[in-house]
């Protein structure tokens, strides 16, 4: 029986300090976009980055959540952005803010799964830090030392759904 899908990816390129995607960053969000999908619930935080990376990927946004605009203080405190699937995870291990966090994230996607139907997909677009915290949310067991550093930009992970997150893939870039 075919299971349902989540992929998680960061936003694509913004200039720095502004808040919108340049146009490297537009390309490379519709380059990626032609081969994914099709998706029945697509996700971004609140942020206009997260957002217009879905609409430059070819997606209509249905749900735009605050919870993945940012992390916190104290979260940064014992995740500081950017580190590896492996660094986050050893983190989450320590049971501090982080952990709970990443905990937030698992429970808010799992719900997301709730929304399609066997053997469809759903995609979140958030950030940094936060792709990573949610995927080891997911996957608390999962030994992330052959993920390699940091998620680049529209990088981050394909989870399977069967009742629960049951195993995950990596997705990198070429750019």
């Amino acid at each position: 029986m075919p299971m349902k899908i989540l992929e998680i990816r960061r936003h694509s390129i913004r200039s720095p300090l502004g808040v919108h995607l340049n146009q490297m960053g537009v390309d490379l969000a519709r380059m990626v976009g032609q081969n994914l999908g099709p998706f029945d619930r697509v996700v971004t935080s609140t942020l206009p980055r997260a957002f217009e990376t879905a609409i430059a990927m070819g997606f209509a946004v249905d749900e735009q959540n605050e919870m993945m605009s940012t992390y916190g203080g104290a979260v940064e405190k014992e995740a500081p952005w950017p580190q590896s699937y492996q660094q986050y995870a050893s983190a989450v291990k320590r049971g501090g803010v982080a952990a709970k966090y990443a905990n937030t994230l698992a429970q808010y996607y799992a719900g997301v799964m709730d929304f399609i139907s066997e053997g469809r997909s759903a995609l979140v677009i958030n950030h940094g830090g936060i792709v990573e915290l949610g995927v080891v949310g997911c996957l608390p067991n999962v030994d992330f030392s052959t993920w390699g550093g940091p998620v680049s930009y529209c990088e981050g992970a394909r989870l399977y759904w069967d009742d629960k997150f049951i195993r995950a893939e990596v997705l990198r870039v070429n750019q």
